[in-house]
């Protein structure tokens, strides 16, 4: 035996004695129901999504019966709500009609106890059987939604691990990359890029250098000047990082890609591989190419000590014979400017980070 489902019944009519009759025989079987008198005042209830079914008349002043269904199914938030048509009983043509505008169902007017009580009783069913399709698929889209994170936490975090065993060739094997990362984030948060190019750049900016794991040891940590045969191997590693993570699917690995390949381009088009210049290059990369330089001069290196913030700030604002302003996107470099001291916050948590972990 079926179990009877007991409902929220919006009844529609302008007619009381109608609504009165109507109302008394639904709460009797123990149904829930308020009553308006026009398809304008039903709308408004519908809205607040308290009804499970809705029962209306046909024949209203202000809104008719008509309408009221159209608009009812026109409207997302209500055209769930399974809507029942009182119309008299040889009225076929409001039937046809009810029917076309988007009614689930009709019943005979003057009301029928026995056939009212098992439409709404049978629509309330359906209703029930929706609620519970929608929560099946809510609960099966948070569990795709949880594996899909899942997986991408599990490929981002092998490709963090790459980028760290190429980071432990190059001579700083400390939190260059964390720091990178937040360093993107900022200056890219600071320019108002959406959350979805944050995200992005936020996973593929360690990347960068991962070309560098094709480098020799003996130039990577060589503690003197490049000679220009070394130079030259050193450079390589631009177009030797796009090709290890150019052709992906992944937006995270083409991103890396673009940075690997153009992070050393300048604004002027004095960089290198290509020489390309201004907008041309793409933006993560030109976003990368501040954080990159604010970091390395904030780091040791066998050629070259630590600089301090104000040092380093002097050096990419000004220059020093080396570094240009003119290198760098002059709208990031301001907006880098305007945040600076949140990099060297940054830079110093981690450096708390290194030396808590040091031996």
């Amino acid at each position: 035996m079926l179990t009877k489902l007991r409902g929220k019944i919006l009844v529609v009519d302008d007619d009381e004695t109608i609504r009165l009759v109507v109302s008394a025989i639904l709460e009797q079987e123990g149904h829930m129901v308020s009553h308006v008198q026009n398809g304008q005042e039903a709308i408004m209830v519908a809205r607040l999504g308290w009804p499970d079914v809705i029962l209306t008349d046909v024949i209203m002043p202000v809104m008719d019966g008509f309408e009221l269904v159209s608009r009812l199914k026109a409207d997302p938030t209500t055209a769930h709500i399974p809507t029942i048509v009182m119309t008299s009983l040889g009225d076929s043509s409001a039937r046809h009609r009810a029917l076309s505008a988007g009614a689930e169902d009709f019943v005979t007017k003057p009301a029928d106890e026995a056939e009212l009580l098992t439409r709404v009783s049978n629509h309330l069913r359906l209703r029930d059987y929706y609620n519970r399709i929608v929560e099946t698929n809510h609960g099966l889209e948070r569990e795709i939604r949880q594996r899909t994170d899942s997986l991408v936490g599990a490929n981002l975090e092998t490709i963090f691990t790459l980028c760290r065993a190429m980071e432990y060739k190059d001579a700083d094997t400390g939190t260059h990359l964390q720091r990178i990362s937040q360093y993107s984030r900022l200056l890219a948060e600071a320019t108002g890029m959406d959350a979805a190019f944050i995200d992005c750049l936020t996973q593929a900016t360690p990347m960068h250098d991962i070309g560098k794991i094709g480098v020799p040891d003996a130039i990577l940590t060589k503690p003197g000047p490049l000679n220009p045969a070394e130079w030259e191997v050193m450079r390589a590693h631009c177009e030797m990082g796009e090709r290890l993570l150019a052709g992906s699917s992944s937006p995270y690995l083409r991103m890396g890609a673009l940075i690997a390949r153009n992070h050393h381009e300048n604004w002027d088009g004095s960089g290198y591989p290509d020489g390309i210049s201004g907008e041309d290059i793409p933006l993560p990369a030109r976003i990368m190419s501040i954080c990159d330089r604010y970091d390395a001069l904030r780091s040791a290196r066998p050629y070259k000590p630590a600089l301090e913030h104000a040092q380093v700030m002097h050096i990419l604002l000004s220059g020093d014979g080396r570094s240009d302003p003119a290198h760098l996107d002059p709208d990031l470099l301001a907006a880098f400017s305007r945040h600076a001291l949140r990099f060297d916050e940054v830079f110093r948590h981690y450096r708390q980070l290194d030396e808590c972990s040091a031996p």
